[in-house]
């Protein structure tokens, strides 16, 4: 023990002569562990809270992936670092992490990743020498989802990396994403847990963690682990099925254990349980404090292990929930948690003693008029600014934005918000937006337009609920329908970077290149770091037959993010109009690497391979593009002519077949008149 380590607490080695391990899992509500009293089985995650101390009052300070990854990696509050939402945020350079600490002071560094909203591009991979992502792409609209990949891969990427720099101590990050919705456990726990698939998924996650916790346990020194969950989810409580809406505890209370394992470290004999409230943001000095790490002395946490009863200071804990005012112009959320008090500022206020309440179903803020009002000011204390009052945009681009009509964020920003505006008032709008996903991803396309319907009726100025009946309408074939949503949605919504390049690229694809390019390029003027914006922009020049502009867009987007998997494909296509058939295959190839799983690339690459005489490699580069995504419908035309012209009509018709039967005939009337006479 060392001074301050409170009795009762494991004894943990201190120095720089170990390893550390950062397990984040994504989604992960505290009460679903064993060790907390969950439904899943996760004998391995409770096995290692019992080798060390398990807190059972921890919270988050953000209750979606990037803003709450970015507080455990700095020990920063969301408005101290600046990462207030997924998207539109990227850690500044000028934050430090725990990584560039444990750099500096010779560990190796390994980030390992299961979804794209840790993606390097959005900074988290300060300091890492190795951050093992998802690569250059994020998941398709069709799904409305993230890309993301098995926790056994990910946890496999780890364990390779550290077998590598076993002869010097290191620091992995490893982050796992299976929790997150939709809830698609693997089997066997999907036939374990038919009832409740959430619980499947955290009872899967515990499983493919079990090689990299046993890994740690044989290793030559010790190792000291934190293992937590970036937020938690709703599954329906108060009204809320997965998270980012509301702040009550089932998305901000977070599992927290810290343990230390491996050589030297003595075995316990009983579990350690720690009810001292606690939060992400001690994290940083925990680990700085076992370690011996130089950090910030300005952090606002204090280490864990010192965490106790009765503290001189009690560790009060500022939250937010912010996504609902940047995405959909609804009332901003913040809050504040002191002892087991937790006070949440929206326009309908909210005051919980979470003592005697744990479930938040009794509202104190009318009856505690002193409490609420201390809380308040507790709250005021943090000095938090609201997004877009802080340095997420410079003054210039703040000036470009408004010059061209446009606010900061993507809602209409509000003076004031009034209880209409109130989250509260509003979940049933949030169920509607997720049932249109579920209807969408189950096929029934008229249920899943009506529910966008439903949520445009009830607030006209949500743009998101537009942007996404216009990509069903387009998906289904309805393409003039998907145009005049998105001008409805400009008429009622005003400028908005996203519906613009939506509504640009529409117009651009069915051949009102002249009208969808203004709008491309005020767009990109306003937001020349858009690479959505710039890669419509560029595609509409190429309709237009401006190979030059075309490619020089597609250029500065890989000057932003060299990895764009979606640049590449087009600057392949590029390219490839240009007949430059040496640069098309080396922008496709660069694609294919970055993303395994891009359709376009492949069928880039099989036109390359065609035009190149090699007819059988572009039917297998076709055959891989249809199977990656049955909706590549030129890379299945290409796929079926080809095996006829080849001669190999058995094996054309059941391509010929789908194409007829799926693609649309407002984009492929005549392709599909083609193929059918082929068929008859």
């Amino acid at each position: 023990m060392w001074p301050g380590q409170p009795a009762g607490f494991p004894q943990f080695i201190r120095g720089g002569n170990q390893n550390v391990l950062i397990i984040t899992i994504d989604t992960l509500r505290a009460d679903a562990l064993g060790s907390y009293g969950g439904r899943a089985a996760t004998p391995n995650l409770d096995g290692l809270a019992r080798d060390g101390i398990r807190f059972t009052f921890a919270h988050a300070h953000a209750v979606v992936t990037l803003p709450s990854h970015a507080s455990i990696l700095t020990g920063r509050y969301p408005f101290e670092h600046g990462v207030r939402d997924n998207a539109g945020y990227r850690l500044d350079e000028s934050a430090v992490t725990i990584a560039e600490a444990a750099k500096k002071n010779g560990f190796a560094t390994g980030a390992f990743v299961g979804a794209f909203p840790v993606n390097r591009e959005f900074g988290l991979g300060q300091g890492f020498d190795t951050y093992d992502d998802l690569g250059g792409r994020e998941a398709s609209q069709v799904d409305f989802a993230f890309s993301e990949r098995r926790a056994e891969d990910v946890v496999s990427e780890a364990r390779r990396w550290i077998e590598q720099h076993g002869q010097q101590p290191w620091l992995a990050w490893v982050h796992v994403f299976d929790p997150h919705s939709p809830y698609e456990p693997p089997a066997p726990f999907d036939s374990r847990y038919p009832a409740d698939r959430y619980a499947g998924e955290v009872a899967y996650v515990d499983h493919a963690l079990a090689p990299l916790l046993d890994l740690t346990r044989r290793a030559a020194r010790p190792t000291t682990i934190i293992v937590t969950a970036d937020h938690g989810e709703g599954l329906g409580d108060h009204g809320e099925a997965t998270h980012g809406i509301f702040a009550y505890e089932p998305t901000l209370r977070v599992p927290l254990i810290v343990a230390q394992v491996g050589a030297g470290v003595r075995a316990r004999a009983e579990d350690t349980v720690s009810d001292v409230p606690v939060r992400h943001i001690d994290i940083v000095p925990t680990l700085a404090d076992v370690v011996g790490l130089e950090m910030p002395a300005d952090l606002p946490g204090r280490t864990l292990l010192d965490a106790r009863d009765g503290e001189d200071e009690p560790r009060p804990s500022y939250f937010e929930a912010m996504t609902a005012m940047l995405k959909r112009g609804w009332a901003p959320l913040r809050g504040v948690i002191a002892s087991r008090e937790k006070y949440i500022d929206l326009p309908i206020e909210e005051l919980y003693d979470l003592q005697t309440d744990p479930r938040e179903e009794r509202n104190l803020a009318r009856l505690a008029g002193d409490r609420r009002r201390t809380l308040t000011a507790r709250l005021e204390s943090f000095g938090a600014a609201m997004p877009g009052e802080q340095t997420e945009e410079k003054a210039e681009a703040r000036a470009r934005l408004q010059s061209l009509g446009y606010l900061s964020g993507s809602a209409p920003r509000k003076a004031q918000y009034d209880e209409e505006d109130d989250p509260k008032r509003l979940i049933d709008v949030d169920r509607l937006m997720i049932q249109g996903i579920e209807l969408h991803r189950a096929g029934d396309v008229p249920q899943a337009l009506d529910a966008y319907r439903q949520v445009i009726a009830r607030r006209p100025d949500m743009g998101l609920a537009y942007r996404r009946l216009a990509y069903i309408q387009w998906e289904s074939g309805a393409t003039s329908d998907a145009i005049a949503t998105l001008r409805e949605a400009l008429q009622k919504v005003g400028p908005d970077i996203e519906i613009e390049v939506r509504l640009g690229t529409y117009l651009a694809e069915t051949g009102a290149v002249a009208e969808g390019t203004p709008i491309l390029e005020r767009v990109a003027t306003a937001a020349p770091e858009n690479t959505e914006a710039l890669n419509a922009l560029g595609i509409a020049y190429a309709r237009a037959g401006r190979n030059a502009d075309a490619i020089a867009r597609f250029e500065r987007i890989l000057t932003i993010n060299p990895r764009d998997a979606y640049a590449l494909e087009n600057l392949g296509a590029a390219h490839l109009q240009r007949g430059d058939l040496a640069a098309a295959g080396d922008a496709f190839s660069r694609a294919a690497a970055n993303d395994p799983r891009s359709s376009r690339a492949q069928a880039g690459l099989g036109v390359v391979a065609l035009q190149s005489g090699r007819r059988a490699e572009a039917i297998e580069h076709w055959r891989r593009a249809v199977e990656i995504d049955r909706t590549n419908y030129d890379a299945l035309f290409n796929l079926a002519t080809e095996l006829v012209n080849a001669g190999r009509v058995a094996d054309a018709r059941p391509y010929l077949e789908q194409f007829v039967r799926t693609a649309p005939r407002s984009l492929y009337g005549r392709e599909v008149e083609k193929l059918g006479a082929l068929l008859r």
